[in-house]
């Protein structure tokens, strides 16, 4: 299977990283690399099929992305592996541990879609701490918008983290992307299953999440019964790069239980 990945020198046990929607696996090191330092990790980051510098190789169905990562972790790492992800990279990370948990160890999901159908999550009534004026400027007019709703921690120093991760790695395969994203098989078939996960989980999320929420996710803690809830104060769908202090905090109790 032809993915485009990264690794570092760690030789310790492998932690493979899956990305948000759209970004690349440049984007997912500059998010999960310093919640992870010193650590000794293998850290793997993965570009999807049609992300970054991996060309398409499947259809545009979650099922067949999901797929496709689970024939690369089948040929190229030692099962079980530590699996991160963000958003929709997490979104495939616990469909990964529901339909192959042999290749699982734990499970890191930062900001997980639950859901793929926007009107089917539970959202937050938003309330974002207040924002120094301007502290969209530096963003293309285009992601003013999208940038409100996702962003709790809302400064230019944020902002410019965000947009330096976006434009970070390969083009990706736009037309693809968007044909995954308007299908009828965005959602993965076993999105509703009542399947339990009975690895080390951490599920970390935003309390200012427009986009995923926090709701649905605790909700999910029923599947996962020696899994971490975290809802992080100042923190939006951009967490890793609102609070990366924080990150690093709950992702170390979260390496540690996996050692355990």
């Amino acid at each position: 299977m032809s993915l485009a990945v990264d690794e570092s020198a760690g030789a310790g046990p492998a932690v493979v990283c899956l990305p948000m929607f759209s970004t690349t696996r440049a984007a997912t090191a500059a998010a999960f690399g310093p919640a992870f330092a010193g650590a000794g990790l293998r850290e793997v980051y993965v570009d999807l099929p049609g992300h970054g510098d991996s060309p398409v190789t499947c259809r545009p169905a979650s099922q067949a992305v999901l797929d496709s990562v689970c024939a690369w972790l089948d040929r190229h790492v030692d099962a079980p592996v530590l699996l991160a992800g963000a958003s929709y990279g997490a979104y495939l990370a616990a469909g990964i541990a529901r339909q192959r948990p042999e290749l699982v160890r734990g499970l890191l999901l930062v900001c997980p879609g639950v859901t793929i159908a926007p009107a089917s999550r539970t959202l937050p009534e938003l309330d974002p701490p207040e924002a120094p004026p301007g502290w969209l400027d530096a963003a293309p007019t285009g992601l003013w918008a999208h940038l409100d709703v996702a962003l709790g921690h809302r400064t230019p120093a944020v902002v410019a983290t965000v947009l330096a991760a976006l434009e970070s790695g390969g083009p990706g395969d736009e037309k693809f992307q968007e044909e995954l994203r308007a299908g009828t098989d965005y959602a993965l078939p076993d999105e509703d299953a009542d399947i339990a996960f009975d690895g080390p989980v951490s599920v970390i999320t935003g309390r200012q999440d427009g986009i995923v929420g926090y709701a649905d996710q605790f909700h999910a803690m029923r599947h996962y019964p020696r899994g971490t809830f975290t809802a992080i104060d100042a923190a939006g769908h951009y967490l890793p790069f609102e609070q990366p202090t924080l990150l690093r905090s709950v992702t170390q109790d979260w390496l540690h239980r996996t050692r355990t």
